[in-house]
């Protein structure tokens, strides 16, 4: 999913912000591209806006330049210790119709913390993915299946689990309602 059937995201400076840590990464279109399997086109489209990479390829693209996803959100340097529910980072993916919003400060810290709301029959993503780091996630509202390896749990409001990342674990809204978990990784990822 190359198109407009991407992230949706409050931030504009997507593709500008993707091209500055390219560059000082020291790497070229070309490099990048054949390290997300994408074409060159493709990644210039994304820098320059006019394409919206899907989650999967923003995934990879944050992972080939070593930064968590939101790091392309974060717009201010500024560090202020309360998060507003109004003023939360928020990460937007229609093809899933799944939003995060980011609930820790900034990505400089040991650990992030995500809200994250899956409607009914939807997941966080089509295949199991693995990052780095450690994960505990706790069901606030609904029904949640989640895979990590080849195991499968379901969660109710209030079970929580604990797992390595580097496992590859994939969350789904089993329930008749919205799926509302927040999630908290170390060292931050997304």
């Amino acid at each position: 999913m190359q198109g407009g059937a991407g992230l949706k995201m409050k931030n504009e400076r997507l593709g500008e912000k993707i091209r500055e840590k390219r560059r000082e990464k020291g790497m070229s279109l070309q490099e990048v591209s054949k390290k997300i399997g994408k074409t060159s086109s493709f990644l210039s489209q994304v820098e320059r806006n006019l394409v919206e990479p899907s989650i999967t390829s923003l995934r990879e693209i944050a992972g080939v330049l070593e930064v968590p996803i939101f790091y392309f959100l974060i717009d201010s340097p500024e560090y202020d210790p309360v998060v507003r529910r109004d003023k939360r980072k928020a990460l937007r993916f229609p093809e899933y119709e799944l939003t995060f919003e980011l609930l820790s400060p900034d990505l400089n810290r040991k650990m992030e913390i995500l809200e994250g709301r899956i409607p009914p029959g939807s997941c966080t993503c089509p295949e199991p993915l693995a990052h780095n780091g450690e994960e505990c996630t706790l069901v606030l509202q609904g029904t949640m299946k989640i895979q990590v390896g080849d195991r499968e749990y379901l969660l109710e409001e209030g079970d929580s689990i604990y797992y390595y990342a580097s496992i590859p674990h994939r969350i789904v809204n089993v329930g008749s309602e919205e799926l509302v978990f927040v999630s908290s990784i170390t060292p931050p990822h997304f």
